[in-house]
Parts: structure tokens; C-alpha cells; sequence
């Protein structure tokens, strides 16, 4: 048991601080125009930045589905299938990313007006947009190969390379706006100085790190094209799945938004609890893609079994602490997150309902990250599928007599039913 826990604690922990410093990009670029530019450029700066995170988003496959194919290759030590499965991702994930930009006018006026966005943020999102296109070949190559590494049962090298992206950020859009006086030219530049600096950056490291595995298996262009289709099938169920959680989260924040400034900004700030709980558990959901792949891969049915009952030992005891933390100091917290007394009592009648999201979503969370170590991307999409579908016939079944409770019973009982209904397909299928 002891060396399960290392195992997971091994893969966790990195993955948890990789996480960690994701939203810290954002955050930095906000607070860079915040002191040197007005309400248009912060403005601008969010609602370019929301363009290209659901763009990303929803090309994550990259990531879920090289990881678990990997890891299934290293366990069953194949490991001239994981090379080839290294440079097919690499190869699709640019090749994406370099669509994106043969395409970027019709995609720039899809999300454009997808976002609304109003007349005067306009020509500033524009110029945000044009410049951070560039870097979408070396996000999505880089989404291909932190999934490649996580299958190889390392997650140091995807925070190492988290954290020099923050860095880079910050330094590159510092001396751009502060320095050259560049304004949103200056913070966007920064943010793809950043993704190449971090994608060059995990080839160095793949090539120093890997070296000999790479110089043993030569791949060739029909090993490439042979196991196209089940990628691609894999890929498409994680793909739709992504759908699903992007149209809950989306439409999440815009039922909110609907009912008023004051419900938005309290529904935004609650939710802050819940991305903060999904930061840590995502961690545990690499995990459960490294080990539950390696072990899969291995056919070693006990040690895939006493991996997932571990995983749920941490996952519970993750959710036990933020439940505890929540339930004492969740009025506390939303004081350190706004002074507005207003919107602070606003939260407060929907803080129960925050409360439980660790109990309620910390069995998807873990329950994705096997399904991904399995492959078992159709069991993640029917899930997901239904789970949305509830989400949203159950909210317009309760609006009318809760209100904004509505919405957040059924984020709820999406989570809940992701959770129970994976369970029920595992249990079916006698893994667990």
C-alpha cells in the first residue's frame, strides 16, 4: 500500500503545482494592464484570453488521449509504441495548431461575435487575437507532449515547464508594456513568447531526458498511419465529452449572468471554490491516467485494483479537507475575495451549495482520470452526455420556484451523476 501512495503521491504532487500556475498567467496579464491600461484593456485582455482557453479547451484530447495510450505502451513495455505515439500527437497537435492559424479570420469572427463582444473592446481583442494565434502550434504540441510524459510516468517535467512559462510571461510582458510601452500588443507577444519558450523548451528535455529511447526506435511514416483511426476515434470521444463540459460551464456563467450583475458576481465568486478544489483533484486524475494505463497495459488486474481503491482513499480525504476548510472559513474567503458587502451576502445564501461540491465532484474527478488511463473514452462521453442532459432539464424544471439555487442543485447533480455513473460502468465491468 505504502508503495501505491508513493507512486501516486509521486505523480500527484507535480501535476498539482503544474496546475496551480495556470491561472497565474492570466492573472499576471490582467494585473500588468490593470496598472497601466483602463477598463477597455482589461476588458480585452479577458474576454481574448476566455477566446483561446476554450479553444484549447476543447483540443485537450491532445493531452488525455496520447496519456493514456502511453501509459498502457510503458506498462506493457512496448516502448517503440509509446515513440510512435510521442511524434503522432506531436504531429497532429501542430498540424492543429498551424490550421488555426491557415484559418484564423473565419475563427476570429466566429468568437468574436460567440463572445459578443461590444464595439469598443472590439479592435483590442482583435489585436490580442491576431498576435496570440501564433502560438497555437506550440500550446497544442506542447498539450501532446505533457500527455506523453504523464503516460511515461512523469509529471516533473510538465511542472518544471509550467513554471518557466510563468516566468517568461511575466518578464516578457513586463518589459514589452512597462519598458516599450506596447500596451495589449505587448502582453499578448508575452503570452506567445511564453507558449514557444515552453514548448522549445519540453523538446530540450524530451531529447536530454529520453535520449536513448529515441535513437533506438526509429519511426516511419506507415507507423504513423497505422494507428491513425483508433486515435482519432479515442480523440473524438474525448472531444465530444469536452463539449459537454464546455456547454455546462458556459452556460453556468451565462444563466448567471441572466439574472442579474449581483447573482453573476456571486456565482463567479463561489466558483472560485470549486476551481480551486479542481486544481488539487486533477492532480490525482493524472495519476489515475499514469498508473491505471501502466497497469492496464501490464495486465496486472491486482495492482489496477488496489491503485483505484488508493486513488479514492485520497480523493476522499482531498474532499474531506476542503469540505472542513469551506464550511469554516467560506464566508471568510469570499471576504478576502471582494469588499463588496453586497456580493458577499449575495454568496453566502448560496455558500451551502458551494460547500458540498468537493463531496459531490470528487468522484468524477478521479473516476476521469482511469477512464483515461483505460481508454474507456466511450464510457466518458455516455456519462458526460447524460450527466449534461440532466444538468440542464433539471434547472429549467427548478428555476422557476429556486431561482439560482436551481443552478447550483443541478451543477451538483451533474457532478454526482458523472461520478455514480462511471462507478456503475466499472463495477459492470468487474475492474473495480
Amino acid at each position: 500500500m505504502k508503495a501505491v501512495d508513493h507512486h501516486i503521491l509521486k505523480l500527484a504532487l507535480p501535476s498539482i503545482v503544474s496546475n496551480i500556475t495556470v491561472p497565474l498567467l492570466g492573472l499576471c496579464d490582467v494585473t500588468i494592464m490593470g496598472h497601466v491600461g483602463g477598463a477597455r484593456q482589461i476588458g480585452a485582455i479577458a474576454v481574448g484570453s476566455m477566446i483561446f482557453n476554450v479553444m484549447y479547451w476543447l483540443f485537450g484530447f491532445l493531452r488525455m488521449g496520447t496519456s493514456g495510450l502511453t501509459s498502457q505502451a510503458f506498462g506493457g513495455r512496448r516502448l517503440d509504441e509509446a515513440t510512435v505515439l510521442l511524434w503522432r500527437g506531436l504531429l497532429v497537435g501542430t498540424g492543429i495548431g498551424l490550421l488555426f492559424i491557415l484559418c484564423q479570420w473565419p475563427l476570429r469572427s466566429l468568437s468574436l461575435w460567440l463572445m459578443q463582444t461590444s464595439a469598443d473592446i472590439r479592435p483590442l481583442v482583435t489585436i490580442y487575437y491576431n498576435i496570440c494565434i501564433w502560438g497555437a502550434p506550440a500550446m497544442l504540441g506542447l498539450y501532446s507532449l505533457t500527455g506523453w510524459y504523464i503516460g511515461m510516468q512523469n509529471t516533473r517535467i510538465p511542472m518544471v515547464i509550467a513554471i518557466c512559462q510563468n516566468v517568461v510571461n511575466i518578464a516578457a510582458s513586463l518589459i514589452l508594456v512597462l519598458g516599450f510601452g506596447m500596451g495589449v500588443e505587448g502582453v499578448a507577444c508575452g503570452t506567445v513568447i511564453a507558449q514557444w519558450t515552453g514548448f522549445m523548451m519540453s523538446l530540450w528535455m524530451l531529447r536530454r531526458g529520453y535520449r536513448s529511447v529515441l535513437k533506438r526506435y526509429h519511426v516511419g511514416l506507415g507507423q504513423l498511419r497505422s494507428g491513425l483511426a483508433r486515435f482519432f476515434r479515442l480523440n473524438l470521444d474525448i472531444f465530444l465529452r469536452t463539449v459537454c463540459l464546455v456547454a455546462v460551464n458556459l452556460y453556468f456563467t451565462s444563466a448567471g449572468s441572466a439574472q442579474g450583475a449581483l447573482i453573476l458576481a456571486a456565482n463567479t465568486l463561489l466558483m472560485q471554490f470549486f476551481i480551486l478544489f479542481s486544481y488539487v483533484m486533477d492532480g490525482f486524475a493524472y495519476a489515475g491516467e499514469a498508473l491505471a494505463g501502466r497497469y492496464y497495459g501490464a495486465h496486472d488486474d491486482r495492482m489496477l485494483r488496489t491503485t483505484i481503491h488508493r486513488l479514492f482513499r485520497w480523493g476522499g480525504a482531498v474532499a474531506l479537507v476542503f469540505t472542513v476548510v469551506y464550511w469554516i472559513a467560506g464566508s471568510h474567503i469570499l471576504q478576502l475575495l471582494t469588499s463588496d458587502e453586497s456580493v458577499v451576502v449575495t454568496a453566502q445564501d448560496y455558500l451551502p451549495w458551494a460547500i458540498l461540491i468537493p463531496a459531490a465532484g470528487m468522484s468524477a474527478f478521479v473516476w476521469d482520470g482511469i477512464f483515461i488511463g483505460l481508454t474507456a473514452s466511450r464510457g466518458m462521453l455516455q456519462s458526460c452526455f447524460v450527466a449534461s442532459f440532466s444538468f440542464f432539464i433539471l434547472y429549467f424544471a427548478c428555476f422557476s420556484s429556486m431561482g439560482n439555487h436551481a443552478l447550483w442543485l443541478a451543477l451538483l447533480v451533474y457532478l454526482l451523476l458523472r461520478g455514480l455513473l462511471q462507478t456503475w460502468m466499472m463495477v459492470a465491468h468487474r475492474v473495480t
